[in-house]
C-alpha cells in the first residue's frame, strides 16, 4: 500500500458505509484469460496492481458474482482477482470428470496468479472455492500468504464428520444425488428453474429474483455448464456413506494431519443447513493461527450478507 498518514490508511481499510445497492449488484467487466492448463477463464479484476493481491474463489453453483458485494470494498486497497472457475458460467468446460479433479483446479489458480504476475497472495474461498483454498494453503504455502475460508469445511474434518456425525452425513446426501449423471438431462429450461428453487434459493434467506435470477439462469444455461459444474462433485474423492451404512474407515481419518501454516480467517454462516456449524468446532488443532467469525446467515453468506463478510475481513486486517 502506498505511504500516507495513519488516519488515511485506516480510513481506506474501513468498510465503505452506505454502499448503494446498484454498486453492490452491478456486474463487473470480465477479462478472458487463456491459461497453460488448457482452459480459458473469465476473470473479474479490480483495484490497483500495486496493492496487495487477493484472489477470490467462488463455489457451486455460482461464479465471480458470489463476490459482487465484497469486491468494491476490497478493491479500494487491494488488487482483487475473482475468476469464473473452470466449468462455470462462460469459462472453459473441458470434457470428462477427470478434468475437474482438485489438482487440475489448483493448477488453474497458480497459472492465473502467474499470468497476472502475482507471487504471494491472500486466498479467499467459499464452498468449493474454499475446498480448493484449503488444498492450496496445504500444498502451496510458497504462494498462499494468508487464507480466508467462507463456509467450506477443512478436508479432514469434513470427511471425519461424514463418518462420525449422523446429522452432517444426512445433510451431505445431496452429494450422492449430484454424482448421479442421470440428473443432467433434466437440468435445462424449466428444470433449471426448479434447480434454482430447490438447491440454491432454498439455502438463502433473500428471494432470488429479477436480474439475479436471470444472471444465474443465463450462466447455468451455457452449453455443458450443469454437467461441468456437477463434475466437481463427481471428481471429488470425498466418501459420502449412505445413511445407516458402515463402510471401511479410511486410515487417514485417525492419523496425523499437517497443520495449516498460514494466518487463517474462517467466516461461517451459522444457519448453513448443508455444512453444519459442528465443522468449525474441531479446527484449532489443524489451524494454529485461527480466527473465527460467525455470521447469522445461511450457506451463501457472501450473497446474503456481504457487508458482514467485509467487516469480518477488515477486523482481521485484510
Amino acid at each position: 500500500m502506498t505511504a500516507g498518514s495513519k488516519a488515511a490508511r485506516l480510513a481506506a481499510r474501513r468498510p465503505a458505509q452506505g454502499l448503494r445497492q446498484e454498486r453492490v449488484m452491478t456486474d463487473m467487466p470480465l477479462t478472458r484469460i487463456a491459461l497453460p492448463t488448457g482452459v480459458e477463464l473469465d476473470v473479474a479484476i479490480a483495484g490497483d496492481p500495486a496493492h496487495p493481491p487477493v484472489i477470490l474463489l467462488h463455489g457451486f453453483p455460482e461464479s465471480h458474482r458470489t463476490w459482487r458485494g465484497v469486491i468494491p470494498d476490497l478493491a479500494r486497497d487491494h488488487y482483487v482477482v475473482a475468476p469464473d472457475q473452470r466449468g462455470f458460467a462462460r469459462s472453459s468446460k473441458p470434457e470428462g470428470v477427470e478434468a475437474y479433479a482438485a489438482e487440475q483446479i489448483l493448477a488453474d489458480l497458480i497459472a492465473l496468479a502467474d499470468h497476472l504476475g502475482i507471487d504471494r497472495f491472500t486466498l479467499v474461498g467459499h464452498d468449493w472455492g474454499g475446498a480448493i483454498a484449503w488444498m492450496a494453503a496445504l500444498t502451496r504455502p510458497d504462494r498462499v500468504a494468508r487464507l480466508v475460508i467462507v463456509n467450506a469445511p477443512h478436508p479432514l474434518l469434513f470427511q471425519r464428520a461424514l463418518f462420525d456425525e449422523p446429522e452432517q452425513r444426512k445433510a451431505s446426501q445431496y452429494i450422492t444425488r449430484f454424482r448421479d449423471t442421470g440428473i443432467d438431462q433434466g437440468l435445462v429450461g424449466a428444470g433449471l428453474e426448479k434447480f434454482l428453487g430447490s438447491t440454491f434459493a432454498h439455502h438463502v434467506t433473500h428471494a432470488i429474483a429479477g436480474a439475479d435470477k436471470a444472471a444465474y439462469l443465463d450462466e447455468w444455461s451455457q452449453p455443458g455448464a450443469m454437467t461441468a459444474m456437477l463434475n466437481w462433485y463427481r471428481a471429488s474423492k470425498v466418501i459420502v456413506p449412505a445413511m445407516g451404512e458402515t463402510p471401511p474407515r479410511p486410515a487417514f481419518l485417525d492419523a496425523p494431519f499437517p497443520p495449516i501454516t498460514q494466518d487463517t480467517l474462517v467466516i461461517w454462516g451459522m444457519r448453513d443447513s448443508a455444512l453444519l456449524p459442528v465443522l468449525v468446532d474441531g479446527l484449532p488443532p489443524y489451524v494454529p493461527q485461527l480466527t473465527v467469525e460467525k455470521i447469522d446467515a445461511g450457506h451463501f453468506v457472501p450473497w446474503e450478507k456481504p457487508e458482514a463478510v467485509v467487516a469480518a475481513m477488515r477486523r482481521w486486517d485484510i
